[in-house]
């Protein structure tokens, strides 16, 4: 069956033939994941912690906004499976995802005296996560799907430094807007901001000849059913095959273990800033909204070319190691986290290199990708690094019962380690033989059907 394409419908082009398209579109809905995690994972909990909010029930809080993030791997093969192709495999998903996110920030508004209804706004912060990966998903899913492989990094560091800038002007707008006017004038705001950045997937197609909406005319793109797959039994089945290889158990622990550090990191500076050291909630947000702004321009024109220039495993290592001293200097200049300026420098630092590391796996991750079930492949990788992170921010409650803050920051290198250990045996031309393998069988079990 021939699948016509018209690519003179629309006056923009599709963004299978547009690289400047693709690049602004990515980075667009990486802003848009920001925005959400601005507001959940560092505006709230320093907000909360300025109130007098433990760091029992801020790690609780942040632990409950976290999981949906390890669902992905179940929603993941949902989208793989199921979509409306005349509109394109991943588009209709990353509409319905933006939407979700401003109905989902709109009910999340609504919470009266909300510090003193954390568990209505645990349930909220779990809504507004649980569409936010619906939208994470099928971006990933479309960039894995149209993104050649040579712009795969330098795409990665423009769509990771984007979501730092996202979460760096939704931090510091967010807190400053709920401390000047309330709660609920900003949140709400940010459900208009992702009301706006919808229009963007509304407006362009992913490949030519392609339905708008659903009313509009267009057809399924031969290339997107060639890409669908096409049962449950063929998509699981070609998961486990590529899984199990070495590399990629190898990669799944690896990016587990230094999430988990992660976690009790990102969840620890609010609490440890604003009731250890006597930060302002504002302070704080303003401090952590430059670092990300300086770590989103950092990825988007450092991180990828670097990557791109020296090698995945290369660089990976030299941020992991930079990393691991960053923590260790922290945790013994006791003394000097009294001082501002140290301290503002261990939150720059740190958000560099926990950008930069995000970059690196990200890249290395789509290399590993097998393209039949890439999408639901990559999800797995990015659900056990969440996962890794919602345990890290539940551990820092019982950690903190037992140390001290600065036994607490040592025991986080243990888990950078562990992945600069196991990535030294990620080798690509292996499993990229390893996948050619795969996927010959998989064309003649194919053949031997027809």
């Amino acid at each position: 069956m021939g699948y016509p394409v018209n690519r003179k419908a629309g006056k923009l082009p599709a963004l299978s033939d547009s690289s400047v398209l693709r690049y602004l579109t990515f980075s667009a809905m990486y802003v848009a994941q920001g925005i959400p995690e601005g507001i959940l994972w560092f505006g709230l909990p320093a907000w909360m912690a300025m109130n007098g909010i433990s760091a029992g029930q801020i790690g609780a809080y942040v632990a409950v906004i976290a999981l949906p993030w390890s669902f992905k791997i179940f929603a993941a093969p949902m989208m793989d499976r199921f979509t409306f192709l005349a509109m394109g495999r991943r588009r209709p998903w990353i509409i319905f995802g933006q939407f979700g996110l401003m109905v989902s920030f709109l009910s999340m508004a609504l919470i009266p005296d909300p510090l003193h209804n954390l568990t209505s706004l645990m349930i909220a912060g779990f809504t507004v996560s649980l569409f936010g990966i619906i939208q994470d998903i099928s971006v990933d899913g479309l960039a894995i799907d149209i993104l050649p492989v040579n712009q795969q990094a330098r795409a990665n560091g423009v769509m990771w430094g984007s979501k730092t800038l996202g979460i760096a002007i939704s931090l510091a707008v967010g807190v400053n807007i709920i401390n000047s006017y309330g709660f609920f004038y900003a949140i709400t705001s940010f459900s208009i901001a992702i009301a706006l950045i919808m229009i963007i997937p509304i407006v362009l197609r992913e490949r030519p000849g392609e339905k708008l909406l659903p009313w509009s005319k267009g057809v399924v793109s031969e290339t997107s059913n060639k890409l669908q797959v096409e049962s449950w039994k063929q998509l699981f089945k070609s998961l486990v095959k590529v899984f199990f290889l070495p590399v990629s158990i190898m990669m799944g622990i690896a990016v587990f273990s230094f999430n988990i550090g992660r976690g009790i990191i990102d969840t620890l500076l609010p609490v440890f800033t604003v009731q250890e050291l006597g930060w302002t909630d504002i302070q704080y947000s303003n401090m952590i909204s430059v670092a990300k702004i300086v770590a989103g321009l950092s990825g988007m024109f450092i991180a990828g070319a670097l990557i791109d220039f020296f090698g995945k495993i290369r660089m990976l290592s030299i941020y992991l190691v930079s990393f691991i001293i960053l923590l260790f200097m922290a945790s013994i200049f006791k003394s000097a986290r009294q001082s501002e300026v140290y301290t503002t420098g261990f939150v720059m630092a740190y958000h560099i290199l926990e950008t930069f590391i995000a970059i690196g796996i990200f890249a290395t991750a789509m290399v590993l990708c097998w393209k039949r079930v890439s999408a639901t492949q990559f999800t797995l990788y990015m659900a056990i690094s969440n996962f890794g992170k919602s345990l890290g921010s539940g551990f820092l409650g019982t950690l903190k019962e037992y140390l001290d803050w600065d036994y607490v920051i040592l025991a986080t290198i243990i888990f950078p380690m562990i992945m600069l250990i196991l990535i030294r045996y990620i080798h690509f031309a292996n499993h990229a033989k390893r996948l050619e393998g795969l996927e010959f069988s998989q064309v003649n079990v194919k053949g031997l059907e027809g």
